[in-house]
């Protein structure tokens, strides 16, 4: 008996861990399996009783709410729209007749926040650890190493541009884009950071303390923690001199006392554009004023806001002797250098009382938004998505925790009860749904920056998209019109055409002050890291007569929604072309 007991013993001993592994396994399976179940319900159910809002309907059926799926198919087959704030009361809707399109939405909202998901795990980096190695500098840097530096990140030495690169960042990329800006130093820090300037920074630190490795160069020092790595950058070749932007902001009145409105001045007898412009670079300043040989550097400000332009005309009879405009105006150039009044960002310090979104549909101009608003309050943005192409361009509120509340408000795309109720107000960013569709189109197929191909806007991908998307645009307005609790309407357009009134408006709406030179600085560096370079023209229309038919139906439900909430109507420009 006690030898059949020992082999007993000895058989469980054996097979313990097994056992305990397959009970975990399934255990965990259970849990995963009845997750996925319960996010599904969720989905269908909060989404799902929205789903009607800007669907095309029969004319026997507008009042009861059910639609059938095959209508949606063939838009032609004489549907009208439900308009009005009829078409904001919640349905009934049946199981067996939920539309085939809110299903395609709502995949593609799964596959969405997927792929930034498993972007941004992919974009990251491992950290550096405390007891990191002294790196070499190679030979390779076109600019002498100067040493490692200390910095205080509240006021730094070197802030004539910042840059960000938490992917790619080398020695050499951060001294070319200082030296395209005719800035004399370049520095680096946290393995990811670049700073320009013309001023070195006053104290020395220990070598090993710039202990970050360049997070686009192995083997190469890119700082450390408030620690910079600092090179003197060469000068560029003549050809590479010519590539820096100069840009003519237009012939304006001169204010009345000029040396007090401009921080430096230069008197030179013939002079040039060039001359002012180098001058200013040099000493920091992002504009150079010209009056015949008078050449005055500052910054946008109350006193001078590059607002009222005059005619190009006067400031070319100002510099003729007894003109009488002689005096009076200047030309103003943007030089090589970034404004810097409104470049620092911080977290909140203290957990915001309000959650407030900044909702949109995708490609509607959110992004820069963000950076606006980022720029004009100096805190950051959060993100209820995972990006890290935008993380690693320096929206730094893409890494934390999107109900963290420390971010000043909250980027969505997402729209159905669930998800709004969470947020205690959002501001709606509506854009023109033709160029929302082709600004999504183009960052979903060709990245932030890109433009899809001329193959790919003529394939099938595209009016698919339009007819998954086109739908989702109105129902993302009807949603957070439904159930947003305290709303402020933005117009992308608006933005863009009127920009400071309107990210002041957005501004208090955060309950946030800023001053009007921080607003001026904003506008100086309105387009931020990720606007499309120029308009790609294409030489066919992706629209076709049929997609129209089925937008301008969207945009009189939403316009007709809009004002029965008395909000403004949709822009002129949106009228159904």
């Amino acid at each position: 008996m006690a030898k059949a007991f020992f082999r007993l013993q000895k058989f469980l001993r054996r097979t313990q861990f097994l056992l305990f592994f397959l009970t975990a396994a399934y255990l965990m399976a259970g849990s995963l399996l009845l997750l996925q179940r319960t996010r599904l319900v969720i989905q269908q159910g909060s989404r799902g009783t929205s789903a009607n809002q800007a669907l095309l309907v029969p004319d026997g059926m507008a009042g009861v709410g059910i639609v059938d799926p095959r209508m949606l198919q063939n838009p032609r087959a004489g549907p009208r729209l439900l308009v009005g704030m009829d078409a904001l009361q919640e349905p009934a809707l049946d199981q067996q007749h939920s539309p085939r399109w809110l299903v395609s939405r709502n995949s593609e909202l799964r596959q969405l926040r997927r792929r930034w998901f498993h972007r941004f795990i992919s974009d990251q980096e491992p950290l550096q650890t405390a007891g990191f190695k002294v790196m070499k500098h190679t030979a390779e840097h076109k600019g002498t190493y100067l040493g490692c530096f200390s910095e205080d990140s509240r006021e730094r030495t070197l802030k004539g541009a910042v840059f960000y690169d938490l992917r790619k960042m080398t020695v050499s990329h951060c001294q070319e884009a200082c030296a395209e800006r005719a800035y004399a130093y370049a520095g680096l820090a946290y393995g990811a950071e670049c700073y320009c300037g013309n001023k070195l920074p006053a104290t020395a630190s220990k070598p090993e303390e710039c202990n970050s490795e360049c997070k686009g160069e192995k083997g190469s020092v890119c700082g450390g923690v408030n620690r910079l790595s600092v090179y003197r950058v060469e000068e560029l070749r003549a050809g590479a001199r010519r590539r820096r932007n100069v840009i003519y902001r237009g012939c304006f009145r001169a204010p009345e006392n000029l040396t007090d409105t401009f921080p430096a001045s230069l008197i030179q007898p013939n002079l040039t554009v060039e001359m002012c412009s180098e001058y200013c670079s040099k000493k920091e300043f992002p504009l150079a004023v010209v009056r015949g040989r008078e050449c005055y550097c500052g910054y946008p400000t109350g006193r001078f806001p590059l607002h009222d332009g005059a005619n190009g005309q006067l400031c070319a009879g100002a510099h003729d002797a007894g003109s009488a405009a002689q005096g009076k105006y200047c030309r103003v150039y943007q030089t090589p250098v970034q404004d810097t009044r409104c470049t620092d960002r911080k977290f909140l310090t203290t957990k915001s009382k309000g959650f407030v979104a900044l909702s949109s549909f995708p490609g509607a101009g959110n992004t820069w938004a963000r950076h606006l608003i980022e720029h004009a309050t100096g805190y950051y943005t959060g993100s209820y998505y995972f990006d890290g192409a935008l993380y690693n361009k320096g929206f730094k509120g893409e890494k934390d925790h999107w109900r963290s509340r420390r971010t000043i408000c909250v980027k969505t795309h997402e729209s159905g009860k669930t998800e709004i109720e969470m947020f205690d107000s959002a501001i709606l960013l509506i854009r023109n749904p033709y160029k929302s569709l082709m600004a999504e189109f183009n960052r979903k197929y060709a990245g932030h920056l890109g433009y899809a191909t001329d193959r790919t806007w003529k394939s099938k991908e595209w009016p698919d998209f339009v007819n998954s998307y086109a739908s989702w645009w109105a129902s993302h307005v009807l949603d957070w019109l439904k159930y947003g609790k305290r709303l402020l309407i933005v117009h992308y357009e608006d933005l863009k055409q009127s920009l400071i009134p309107k990210l002041r408006e957005m501004v208090e709406f955060l309950n946030m002050t800023v001053t009007e030179d921080r607003l001026l600085c904003v506008e100086n560096n309105r387009d931020g890291n990720f606007k499309r370079s120029g308009a790609k023209q294409k030489d066919f229309e992706p629209f076709t007569q049929e997609m129209k038919d089925l937008i301008n139906r969207y945009i009189l439900t939403v316009d007709e929604a809009l004002r029965g909430r008395n909000f403004t109507g949709l822009p002129r420009e949106y009228v159904p072309r």
